[in-house]
C-alpha cells in the first residue's frame, strides 16, 4: 500500500457486476473524505477538553506524574518490565549520555493463564528468570533493584509509582484486578519469590515512548503506539489540566495519557461504523469500548478483514461461497496476512494465494478472488492509517504553539513499522489539517522499544527525584 491510494479506485479486473457493485459499497465505507476526518477531528477535540476538565470522560486524559525531561546527558543502567497485549519483556537498559541506548532484553510470551489468571505471577517469575540467567539478583546486602513498569492498559494514575486499573483491553481478562492498584499487585507478586526488586516507576506504554524519544530527540513532544493497541501522551502546561489538584511542578508541564482508544465509545456517533466493525465489537471481549482502537489496531484489522471476506463469501461473490473451518474461526486471519498481500504484486498475486489456500485453507482461489482479498487489505489499512492521523491532528492542534519551531513525534508499534504505507499516508494525512508553514516543523520518528527504554528512563528520573 502506498499513500498514492488515497483515491484508490476499487475497480476489480475480470469481477462481476455484483462483485464490483459489493467492492463499489466497500469503498464508500472506508474510503475516507477529508470533510469526514474534519468533522471526526473537531469532536476528538471537544472529547480532549472534557478529559483535562473533569474525570470520567471518554478521554480519560490521565496526569502521568511525570514533570520532567530527560536532558540526554544521563548515564548508567536501568531496569524495565514491558507488558504489552502480546508479550512481556524485561529489559535492562544503558545510558550512554549522548542520547543513545544499548538494551539487553529478553522476551516471554503471555499464556492464556497469564491473560485470564495469573497475569502478575507471571510477571514476577519473567523478572526472576531474567535476573538469575544474567546472575543480577541482588543478595545479602546488596541495594534494591529499582525497575520500570510499563503497563499498557487503563489506570487511574495516583502517583508515580501507584496506580488503580480502570479496565482491561487488547484481550486481557484478569478476574479481581479492576479497581486495585497494579503496582501493589505486582509488587507483592515479587515478594512473594523473595526478590529485592521495587517497582519505582508505573509508566503507560505511550509515556514511556515519548521519553524514549525526548532522551534521543529533546524536541519530542508527543508519543504514539500504533501497534497490538494505540494511545498517545503528550507533553501539556498543567494550567491546562482543570481536573488537576495536586501542586503545580516546577516545569510546569505534565505528560498526560491520553487513552485515546476509547474515542467515540460512549454513542458511537463520529467513527464511520460499517457492518464489519459493529460485528467485531459485539463478539469482542470489550463490546462498546475501545471504539477507535478497533479501527486502527493490529489485533482487530484481520478479524474486520475476516468479516468482510465472509459477507462476500455468503453472497457467492468470493471463493464461489466456500469457506473453511479456519476462516470461519474468529481472529483466524492475522493482520500480517494484510500486510502481506497489500504488497503482493506478483503476476498471480501467488503471495495472496498462499494465504488463501494453505493458510487459510480454502480449497481454490480464483484471480479475481485474490484481486478481491489484495482490495480488501489496502482499505482496512488505508482506513486504518487515515483515522490515525485525526488523534496526531487533535493533538498538535491542542498544542499548535509549539508547532512554530521543529518538533518530533515519536511513534512505536508494529502498524506504523511494518504496515505496508501505514507510516507514508498517516504522514500525507496529516499535512491536510496543519499549515503548511508549521508541518514543515513536525518529524515523524520511530522510537522501536521506546515503552521499554521510556519505563527505565523514568524509573531513573523518579529515584534520581525521590
Amino acid at each position: 500500500m502506498a499513500s498514492s491510494t488515497l483515491n484508490l479506485c476499487c475497480t476489480i479486473e475480470g469481477a462481476s457486476v455484483e462483485q464490483q457493485t459489493a467492492m463499489d459499497l466497500l469503498g464508500k465505507q472506508f474510503l475516507l473524505p477529508d470533510e469526514r476526518l474534519a468533522a471526526i477531528t473537531k469532536e476528538f477535540r471537544r472529547r480532549m477538553e472534557e478529559g483535562l476538565a473533569a474525570d470520567g470522560k471518554v478521554l480519560k486524559m490521565i496526569p502521568s506524574f511525570v514533570t520532567w525531561r530527560p536532558k540526554g546527558n544521563e548515564t548508567g543502567s536501568y531496569f524495565a518490565i514491558d507488558l504489552g497485549g502480546t508479550n512481556l519483556r524485561v529489559l535492562k537498559v544503558t545510558l550512554n549520555g549522548k542520547g543513545g541506548v544499548t538494551t539487553e532484553h529478553q522476551k516471554f510470551t503471555l499464556t492464556q493463564e497469564a491473560k485470564s489468571r495469573t497475569l502478575f505471577d507471571f510477571i514476577a517469575q519473567c523478572v526472576e528468570t531474567f535476573l538469575d540467567d544474567r546472575n543480577l539478583r541482588p543478595t545479602g546486602r546488596q541495594p534494591p533493584i529499582s525497575i520500570g513498569f510499563t503497563f499498557s492498559y487503563p489506570v487511574q494514575q495516583t502517583s508515580i509509582n501507584s496506580g488503580i486499573l480502570v479496565q482491561w483491553t487488547k484481550g486481557l481478562n484478569v478476574p479481581g484486578c479492576v479497581g486495585r492498584d497494579v503496582v501493589r499487585l505486582l509488587q507483592d507478586a515479587l515478594l512473594r519469590l523473595g526478590l529485592r526488586v521495587k517497582v519505582a516507576a508505573l509508566v503507560n506504554d505511550t509515556v514511556g515512548t515519548l521519553l524514549s524519544a525526548a532522551y534521543n530527540d529533546p524536541s519530542s513532544q508527543i508519543g504514539i503506539i500504533f501497534g497490538t493497541g494505540t494511545n498517545a501522551a503528550y507533553y501539556e502546561n498543567v494550567s491546562n489540566v482543570a481536573k488537576w489538584k495536586g501542586a503545580n511542578p516546577a516545569s510546569g508541564e505534565m505528560v498526560l495519557n491520553m487513552e485515546w482508544g476509547a474515542f467515540d465509545s460512549d454513542d458511537f456517533a463520529f467513527l464511520p461504523y460499517t457492518p464489519h466493525d459493529i460485528k467485531l465489537d459485539r463478539k469482542s471481549i470489550n463490546p462498546r469500548k475501545q471504539a477507535y482502537e478497533k479501527m486502527i489496531s493490529g489485533l482487530y484489522l484481520g478479524e474486520v478483514a475476516r468479516n468482510i471476506i465472509l459477507w462476500l463469501a455468503d453472497q457467492r461473490l468470493l471463493f464461489d461461497g466456500r469457506s473453511s473451518e479456519i476462516l470461519n474461526a474468529m481472529w483466524s486471519i492475522d493482520t500480517s496476512y494484510l500486510s502481506s498481500a497489500a504488497i503482493d504484486n506478483t503476476p498471480d498475486l501467488s503471495e495472496i494465494q498462499q494465504i488463501i489456500e494453505k493458510t487459510l485453507n480454502v480449497p481454490t482461489s480464483t484471480m479475481v478472488d485474490r484481486r478481491i482479498f489484495k482490495t480488501i487489505a489496502v482499505l482496512v489499512g488505508e482506513r486504518a492509517a487515515r483515522l490515525s492521523a485525526v488523534g496526531v491532528v487533535a493533538t498538535l492542534t491542542k498544542r499548535l504553539e509549539l508547532l512554530s519551531k521543529k518538533i518530533n513525534i515519536g511513534i512505536d508499534g508494529s502498524m506504523y513499522e511494518h504496515f505496508p504505507g501505514f507510516k507514508e499516508i498517516l504522514a500525507e494525512t496529516v499535512s491536510h489539517f496543519i499549515p503548511e508553514d508549521k508541518f514543515k516543523n513536525i518529524n515523524f520518528s520511530l522510537a522501536k522499544d521506546g515503552s521499554g527504554i521510556g519505563a527505565a528512563i523514568v524509573a531513573m528520573l523518579a529515584t534520581q527525584t525521590q
